[in-house]
């Protein structure tokens, strides 16, 4: 664990993390439209890097020192955009606009609407080469800010996801560090009954170190783990780090977890007051 870290930060960023759940499902519930179980699984890690790790001001979004993130599975937009917003950089009554025409909160990221994005996502496989290009840029310019990458297990299929794993290391771009959300569970891609589903990617660990990466193994869900995480890839000279954080998809919500039927799904009347129901209680617990 980072030492730096207190316990009351950890239970801090539990009760954040709670807190953009709940967004998350009432933001696509009022906008009929949208993901959830990716954005779900992907909370922590976010509300991990937003409110402790990033060297960010939401006061000077384009501040040329900042730390960059790039959220390559883009499609957990709302997610994102929840964090976004309780970091301050916009108005929290925005995301009722989420999907909406002419709402600067498209179901994919756009930098060039929203402030506190730094790249445009959402063709699956292209944002990890995005910040692969924003990493050795820092370093040809001898800037210090360090560059933060998510990635799905389901995008993790696209050869270019593995072309830029290759160009990060043969450049060694230590300043890099990108995040597995591994739920193990994408929408689409395989035959037969739910119970025979595989998992999207098989043995990221042996992948990622064939490929020269530095590689932490994390549950996703626990702040401790992901803050130490961080720490660790900062102590990396030479290499990339990729930090595979096991998850659960649909993670908060109990018939939501583990159901591929949520990747993309809007919550009925009754399935919106027990999810809030559920976080509520669970926000209660901390």
């Amino acid at each position: 664990m980072n030492l730096s870290v207190t316990k009351d930060k950890i239970a801090e960023l539990k009760r954040i993390s709670i807190e953009i759940r709940k967004l998350i499902v009432e933001t696509v519930y009022y906008a009929k439209a949208g993901h959830m179980g990716g954005p779900m699984s992907a909370v922590d890690m976010l509300v991990n890097l937003y409110f402790n790790e990033l060297n960010i001001n939401p006061e000077n979004p384009l501040s040329s020192d900042r730390d960059r993130f790039v959220l390559s599975k883009g499609h957990s937009a709302v997610a994102l955009y929840a964090v976004l917003a309780r970091r301050g950089y916009f108005p929290m009554e925005e995301l009722k606009t989420f999907d909406a025409i002419n709402s600067r909160l498209q179901a994919h990221p756009d930098m060039n609407a929203l402030p506190g994005l730094d790249m445009s996502t959402g063709s699956l496989g292209m944002g990890l080469s995005a910040a692969v290009g924003i990493a050795l840029g820092a370093k040809l310019q001898k800037k210090d800010f360090r560059t933060y990458c998510m990635v799905g297990d389901g995008e993790s299929q696209e050869g270019q996801i593995w072309e830029a794993a290759d160009i990060a290391s043969k450049y060694k771009v230590d300043n890099l560090v990108a995040i597995l959300d591994y739920n193990k569970l994408q929408q689409f891609g395989w035959v037969g009954e739910e119970a025979s589903r595989a998992n999207p990617v098989v043995d990221p660990e042996k992948r990622w170190k064939a490929f020269g990466w530095n590689v932490v193994n994390i549950d996703g869900h626990d702040h401790e783990q992901i803050s130490s995480a961080f720490q660790k890839a900062r102590e990396v000279t030479g290499k990339p780090t990729m930090i595979i954080a096991s998850t659960i998809k649909g993670k908060g919500v109990t018939f939501m977890e583990n159901a591929y039927l949520w990747h993309s799904r809007v919550p009925t009347d009754e399935e919106y007051k027990q999810a809030i129901q559920e976080l509520e209680e669970l926000g209660a617990k901390q």
